[in-house]
Order: structure tokens, then C-alpha cells, then sequence
């Protein structure tokens, strides 16, 4: 049996279009998802939409509609999204679901039930762009410094969850688990908030009066209050597959892995772990922790309005590229810089230049030297041996990457093969070779040596670039490769089918002109 792989990410507020903070979780996780089903496990992908809460309503307000009217359109709108991306989700939840509704009402019950919830009076600064009150430690010259709003003073009466009873065995467990939380200067943040000199307080307002806001889940145990939005969402990660009773809850929970930026750490860290405890279940397995992308030296936000669209990306360059380039470019859990300049140069040095070249020159000379078809190889030499080699010691590196969610790391053991076949292509040259009386034997095993690594690149590069693995797999004459491919099996040396009909077609990646990009944006 195999093993199970569930991979979720945040679930999008619904108050603005999808951009390219939303666009590189969903990636990972699309990626992750792609890359354990080819090393042969049953995945589970799932993300959606988080609908309720007060900055809805407030989009609705200004403009003058129903917060259901607003929930449907960006729900709508981010599920098409990612459908026109091309990923790979096996379910879009969204908080006004039904089931996620009866779950959360259900969750709560067990929770008051259990002692964990009690009612009191609070006073506090509250950031509706948070959706959660601050102390003065989280400020930044009196601002959040997520939204660069100050935030609201507000006094009520609400349900608290009591959290503070769960801090210790938290921290143990985070101390026991050195990888549940990942990289680590995320792991050592948030035993920091736990420490008593954080100033974190253990109870967590779970409620909102309807007299301020009846847009939310209503509280089981009392009608004049809904569900605080945190609350709410993070349950989803349960809904989504199945909780309480689905056959198939048990054994995804027990491999859950959450893709976040930095900036919803606490929530995931703090009060997803606590709730968790607080009904009896485990942690997930992971949180997967990613740094932000910054333009013009500041985060990219919708609630800054310096956004990037996916499908303006993909419009102006196709999605593949950029898709790369986020993959590639930023360490992961670190931050990393967008400009379509960085972006332009990574996608004609690696892709253009690199893998693009390498496509290009084999199919051209297979075309030229034997007749179009995969050739059959002679008795391989040193140099076919070291490119086989290559081929099938990069593969623990990629998987080591991807197991410690490190997809830049994968990306650059892959394309260290593409650097081997390129150099090999050079010594063999076979250009030369086929104009040498007998050389015949050299060319069939230098081509058929190419096409069979980019048959294996190819194979590896398609949880990272899908539609690209399989046009280099149809031009190479090995279309339908990765409908049955299973790692390591699939990159075995020698997969390459003999006879097969290639097509050299159009450059994979035609380089982009740098200066006319920059007189463009003149």
C-alpha cells in the first residue's frame, strides 16, 4: 500500500484577485502534489476560499453589496484562476460550504463542551486586516505592519478559547519535532512567542457579536455571536478531507503537511496546534513556511495595491516560465525580489539558453543525421557513462529537495543534468563525427544518448513544469511517458523507445529581448 501525501494551502481571503504571494503557495503545493504521485503515493492537494469575517463585509459596504455577492465573485474568481493555471487541486473548499459549516459548529460544541471556552469582557486593538487583536510588541510605529493601518481600539464581551493551558506541551512538542516547523528561524519565532516574556496571551477571542457582525458561522452555544474568522478557516483543513467520520480522514491527517507565508504564522503555529490538542487530535505534520515576495523593496499585498497577476504573467510570457521562475528563484522560507527583468534573464539563461538549447540541437540533428527517429545506440563509452550515471545520481538529490521542501534545491540538481548532456553534446560532437568515414555508430549512440536524458529530465521536471515535460516528451517521441511514471522506475537508463519519430518543432523557449521589454515599459 502506498504511502499517503496531503499538501494544503492557506485558503484565500475573498476581498481581491489572486497575486503572486497566492500564486507561489499554491505552486508548492501543486508541486509537492505532482512530485509525490510520480514517486508513486496517494496525494490529496487542497485549497479555496475564506469567506467570512469582517473585511468581506467591508468590500461589500463599499461597494455596495451582499457579502455573499462579494464571497462568490473572488471565490469564483481565484477557483478560475488556478483552473486556467493549470493546478492540480482535488478539492476548493469554501467556508460557507455546508459541511464546513456543520464542522465548525461541530468543533465548537466539543470545544465549550470540553471547558476550553469561556465568556468575558476584552479590551484591545483590533486590525480588521488581521482580523484579530494586537498587542503593542506587534506594532511598528503604532501601525500593523501587514496592512500599514493603525489599528481600531474596541472593548466587548466575547467567547475566549483558552489556550494558555496548551503552551507547554506545545513548545515540547515543538522541541521534540525539530522539523514540524520549517526552516527553522520559523521554529525558533514561534518558541519564542510561546516564552513567557512574549507577552502572549493565552486566551483567544473566538467570537463576534452580531450587533457588529452577522456575516460568519453562529456560535452552536449561543445565537448572538459567529465565529471568529481564524477559527473558522483553519478548520477547513479538516472539512476538506472528510472529518470526522470519512474512511479516508484517519490516514491523510496523519500526513498533513500546510504550505503559509510568514506573515499567517502565529495562527497556524499558535492556534491550529491548540485547537488541534483541544479536540483530541494531532498536529499536522509540517508547516511549510515561505518568505514573501517583494516589488519596489516592499511586500507584495493586496491590501498595498502593488500586486502582480498570474494571468497578466501569463498573458505577456506564458505560465510555464513564470511558474519557474517563482520555483527557482526564491529560497525557500526566505524572502526574494520580483522584477520582470530578473525574471527575463533566469528564463533565457536557464531556459532558453540551457534546457530550450538542449531540446533544440538533438531533435535538430536527429532530424538531420537519422532520419528523424531515436536512434539505436552502440556499445556506450566513458562519456555515455557518465551522463547515465548523472542522470540516475541526481535523483536522491531531488528527492532529499523535495522531502525538506526545497524545490529551488531540486530545480538546480535537474537542470546540473541538462548542464552534463549540454557539455557531452560539445565533446561528442557529432556535427564532426558524421562527416568521418564510420562514424555512423558514434552519432546513433551520442543522439540516442541525448534523447534519453532529456526522456529522464523531463520525467523529473514535470511536477516542477507539467505542460513543458510533456511537450519535450512528445517532441522526443515518447509522448504518453508520464501517464504511468513512477520514480525510480521511470528513469531506469535505457527507457528511451528505438524508432521512435521525433519533432524538432519551434524553440521551446524563444529568448526575450531585455531592451525592447524595457522600451515597452516606457
Amino acid at each position: 500500500m502506498s504511502e499517503n501525501f496531503y499538501i494544503t494551502t492557506p485558503i484565500y481571503y475573498v476581498n481581491a484577485e489572486p497575486h503572486i504571494g497566492h500564486t507561489y503557495t499554491t505552486l508548492i503545493a501543486d508541486t509537492l502534489a505532482r512530485y509525490h504521485a510520480l514517486a508513486g503515493e496517494s496525494t490529496f492537494m487542497l485549497t479555496g476560499s475564506d469567506e467570512h469575517g469582517e473585511k468581506v463585509l467591508e468590500v461589500a459596504q463599499q461597494r455596495g453589496q451582499t457579502a455573499e455577492e462579494v464571497a462568490e465573485y473572488y471565490s469564483t474568481t481565484f477557483r478560475e484562476t488556478w483552473d486556467k493555471l493549470g493546478i492540480r487541486y482535488d478539492r476548493f473548499i469554501r467556508t460557507t460550504d455546508p459541511d464546513h459549516r456543520a464542522v465548525v459548529q461541530g468543533v465548537l460544541q466539543a470545544v465549550y463542551d470540553a471547558g476550553h471556552i469561556e465568556f468575558q469582557e476584552y479590551e484591545g486593538l483590533y486590525c480588521v486586516g488581521c482580523e484579530r487583536f494586537l498587542t503593542d510588541r506587534d506594532l511598528e510605529d503604532g501601525l500593523c505592519p501587514d496592512h500599514e493601518r493603525a489599528p481600531e481600539k474596541r472593548t466587548e464581551a466575547n467567547y475566549f478559547f483558552k489556550m494558555g493551558p496548551h503552551f507547554s506541551w506545545l513548545s515540547e512538542h515543538i522541541r521534540e519535532n525539530p522539523d514540524f516547523i520549517r526552516p527553522e528561524r520559523y521554529r525558533n519565532e514561534v518558541l519564542s512567542m510561546l516564552g513567557e516574556e512574549s507577552g502572549l496571551s493565552g486566551d483567544l477571542c473566538i467570537s463576534r457579536p452580531k450587533s457588529r457582525l452577522e456575516w460568519g458561522i453562529e456560535l452552536p452555544f449561543d445565537s448572538g455571536y459567529v465565529c471568529y474568522v481564524w477559527f473558522d478557516a483553519l478548520i477547513n483543513y479538516l472539512t476538506g478531507i472528510g472529518y470526522p467520520d470519512s474512511p479516508q480522514f484517519e490516514a491523510l491527517w496523519a500526513r498533513a503537511e500546510h504550505c503559509l507565508g510568514k506573515d499567517i504564522l502565529k495562527p497556524h503555529a499558535v492556534f491550529w496546534p491548540c485547537m488541534l490538542k483541544a479536540i483530541g487530535l494531532a498536529p499536522p505534520r509540517h508547516l511549510n513556511v515561505h518568505g514573501f515576495w517583494n516589488a519596489d523593496e516592499r511586500k507584495v499585498s493586496k491590501s498595498l495595491g502593488n500586486m502582480i497577476s498570474p494571468l497578466t504573467m501569463k498573458e505577456k510570457y506564458g505560465f510555464e516560465p513564470f511558474r519557474y521562475f517563482l520555483l527557482r528563484e526564491m529560497s525557500f522560507g526566505t524572502d526574494s525580489n520580483f522584477t520582470e527583468e530578473l525574471m527575463v534573464t533566469r528564463i533565457n539563461a536557464d531556459l532558453a539558453n540551457n534546457l530550450g538549447n538542449l531540446v533544440s540541437r538533438t531533435l535538430n540533428m536527429v532530424k538531420r543525421f537519422t532520419e528523424g527517429q531515436v536512434p539505436e545506440p552502440g556499445k556506450p563509452g566513458e562519456l555515455e557513462e557518465e551522463v547515465a550515471a548523472k542522470a540516475q545520481a541526481i535523483l536522491p538529490e531531488i528527492d532529499a529537495a523535495m522531502r525538506s521542501n526545497r524545490p529551488h534545491r531540486a530545480l538546480e540538481a535537474l537542470f546540473g543534468l541538462v548542464d552534463t548532456t549540454n557539455r557531452y553534446l560539445e565533446q561528442r560532437e557529432p556535427w564532426k563525427v558524421a562527416k568521418l568515414e564510420g562514424g555512423e555508430e558514434s552519432v546513433r549512440t551520442t543522439l540516442y544518448t541525448c534523447c534519453e536524458a532529456l526522456r529522464i529530465t523531463a520525467i523529473l521536471l514535470s511536477p516542477f513544469m507539467p505542460e513543458t515535460a510533456e511537450e519535450i516528451l512528445r517532441r522526443a517521441g515518447q509522448a504518453g511517458a508520464l501517464e504511468k511514471a513512477r520514480l525510480p522506475e521511470s528513469i531506469a537508463w535505457g527507457g528511451a523507445r528505438v524508432g521512435a519519430e521525433t519533432h524538432k518543432g519551434q524553440p521551446l523557449f524563444p529568448r526575450i529581448d531585455l531592451e525592447a521589454l524595457a522600451e515597452s515599459a516606457e
